[in-house]
């Protein structure tokens, strides 16, 4: 994921996509100040509450608009959306925040940390230092609820996917597969290399006003913990008691 400043759009293109949504693309390329600004267009538009919107749904490029044409017409939605772009540029600044994840590397939990390191010739400790040392933006949610796709990871950690993929893998499992990085939300199949755990739940279809812990458009940053303290957050989470840390500054 390499960001291309030369494809972003100077003016965002709105593109119908069937009877009941249109695309508002910004790129034709990943780019992260793209992404940054269909996010800000995400967040205008579901603060204005406006009838007839049913859904904003980011990607790596575009931001889908789903509605009901029965409760708003397409120009009306389109002349909605271009209101709320002219938004996005007068705004002085964005607030940045970042989701910590404290993630136990290595051991029962980072079953494939020793084929990182005979792959990319590092040590353990020397992965975790700098699997912690980046902050990663989020471009999307997607492949199972809650599962983020991170941006940012250090090139040197690269390692290719399993050639065997797993049939089941925890949920909370830290992967890397190619060039990336990311957190198993859900029990699923999947074949990255995983090298740790959370103990945090990033998937709760029970919590109906924040199913999902990460949240495309945020910062993540992973911090490293002993198997006693994943322990111990874990019983506080099952128990309601934890609170995930977050922090917000202006960038």
């Amino acid at each position: 994921m390499i960001p291309n400043s030369d494809q972003v759009y100077e003016t965002p293109k709105i593109l119908g996509s069937g009877d009941s949504c249109v695309v508002v693309e910004f790129s034709d390329a990943i780019d992260m100040e793209a992404n940054i600004r269909l996010q800000d267009l995400r967040r205008i538009m579901e603060t204005w509450s406006v009838p007839g919107i049913r859904e904003c749904v980011p990607t790596y490029r575009s931001l889908s608009v789903y509605y009901n044409p029965l409760k708003i017409t397409r120009p009306k939605l389109e002349e909605t959306i271009r209101r709320a772009l002219e938004s996005i540029g007068r705004r002085a600044e964005r607030e940045r925040r970042t989701l910590v994840i404290p993630v136990s590397y290595g051991g029962e939990f980072g079953p494939d940390m020793e084929s990182v390191s005979n792959h990319t010739g590092l040590p353990e400790d020397e992965i975790i230092r700098r699997h912690t040392n980046a902050d990663y933006y989020c471009y999307m949610l997607g492949f199972t609820p809650g599962f983020g796709y991170l941006g940012g990871m250090d090139e040197s950690l690269a390692t290719p996917r399993l050639r065997n993929p797993r049939l089941i893998i925890p949920a909370g499992s830290v992967g890397i597969a190619g060039n990336q990085t990311g957190v198993y939300s859900v029990d699923s199949p999947g074949g990255w290399r995983l090298i740790g755990r959370t103990p945090l739940k990033l998937f709760d279809p029970g919590d109906d006003a924040n199913p999902t812990l990460m949240e495309a458009g945020e910062w993540v940053r992973f911090r490293g913990i002993s198997p006693g303290e994943y322990a111990s957050i874990l019983e506080d989470v099952h128990s309601g008691r934890y609170i995930p840390e977050r922090s917000a500054e202006a960038g």
